[in-house]
């Protein structure tokens, strides 16, 4: 890579912290000579991604330009959320042979966007597009669990909680309580909530700006597992969903 264009790559770095920066300070924070600083400066402005701010009498100080947001738009766009998760499904669904699946949610529902089944002969079936009501199921609940408190109040007032299964809750207080537990635990289990005789294991997924965009999750009938058992595919999918989440820039 050229020197030139390291250099003012780690010119463009000394906004991380601080959005506007002179002249001088530029020159501090990156450890260039003042002219060679003055010369990216220049280039990096002519091209749009530094803006000059000029303020009466004040030192002249600089800015990120917008068409760094421009480019910052493509590369979100270019995310896509199924292409980063699935390796990280594909290792879960070996070490486990269960049913592991990406929920994203959309209006008022929970959308199933990636499944991988499981080999077993007696085995959970969800199909990709297949959906389901927020307030029932592992991974449903973990995307409410993360809205704000109106979200929830607003969602909870404009649907009809119906018994889906044995342990669905349809009062909306007890919901909420289960809701804060998810919140502050970082993961959800239902057992036999949206699906009939099912125990699902379910941990969010974080972007760059540690908000939750999906759900990793992990379901399988319902059978004798041991605590064990449960503690090892509930830290397979906290674990992948870190690891997801990392890859889509979450430092928290």
């Amino acid at each position: 890579m050229s020197k030139s264009l390291v250099k003012a790559i780690n010119l463009l770095d000394c906004f991380k912290d601080q959005p506007t920066l002179t002249l001088m300070e530029l020159t501090e924070k990156s450890g260039l000579p003042k002219t060679t600083v003055f010369r990216l400066v220049s280039s990096l402005e002519e091209a749009g991604l530094i803006i000059k701010d000029r303020n009466g009498n004040v030192e002249v100080t600089y800015r990120l330009g917008l068409k760094l947001l421009q480019y910052g738009n493509v590369v979100k766009e270019g995310l896509e959320i199924n292409k980063i998760a699935l390796p990280h499904m594909r290792e879960l669904n070996d070490d486990l042979d269960e049913l592991v699946h990406l929920t994203v949610s959309e209006g008022n529902q929970a959308v199933y966007v990636e499944t991988i089944g499981s080999k077993k002969p007696v085995r959970l079936v969800v199909r990709v597009g297949q959906r389901a009501p927020l307030y029932a199921g592992s991974a449903p609940k973990v995307l409410l669990a993360y809205k704000s408190e109106e979200e929830i109040d607003d969602y909870l007032k404009g649907v009809e909680l119906k018994k889906l299964a044995l342990n669905t809750l349809t009062d909306e207080e007890e919901i909420k309580a289960g809701l804060k537990v998810i919140y502050e635990r970082g993961y959800s289990i239902s057992r036999s909530e949206h699906f009939k005789d099912t125990i699902g294991f379910s941990a969010p997924i974080f972007d760059y700006n540690g908000k939750v965009v999906a759900a990793l999750g992990v379901s399988t009938p319902m059978r004798e597992l041991t605590e064990q058992d449960e503690d090892t595919i509930l830290s397979s999918v906290i674990e992948n969903s870190l690891k997801i989440s990392r890859e889509l820039g979450y430092e928290g």
